[in-house]
């Protein structure tokens, strides 16, 4: 009877143990979005995917991980100069990548204004 009762025990502890090395760890995910300008419309989508790749430099610091994920994020824009931009303002079409999506407008001040965004998974 005592080995039966060591094997059972055996076999939960085992279990459990696989239980928990067997769960994933949960992924968590940001969205992070950068604006800038430019006084072409190239210089302005180089310069807002730029600031993506830097908040992922950030979040690598902060919460001390390798790798981070990222999936492309329309995010609203964030003018400078202005409360919002109206429709006849977006220079179209947006510019959408594997990791960033990217949506320009005319600019006050610089031509041109980008907003890019990401959904940065870590």
């Amino acid at each position: 009877m005592g080995s039966l009762t060591r094997a059972c025990g055996m076999a939960l502890l085992v279990a459990g143990i696989g239980f928990s090395f067997g769960a994933t760890a949960q992924a968590r995910c940001v969205g992070i979005s950068g604006t800038a300008d430019g006084f072409d419309h190239q210089t302005a989508i180089s310069r807002a995917q730029d600031s993506i790749a830097q908040s992922v430099a950030g979040i690598k610091s902060q919460y001390r991980v390798r790798n981070v994920s990222l999936s492309p994020r329309k995010m609203q824009p964030q003018p400078y100069w202005r409360d919002q931009v109206t429709p006849d303002l977006y220079v179209k079409p947006d510019i959408v990548t594997r990791q960033t999506h990217t949506v320009c407008w005319r600019g006050v001040v610089s031509p041109f204004v980008c907003t890019s965004g990401a959904r940065a998974c870590f």
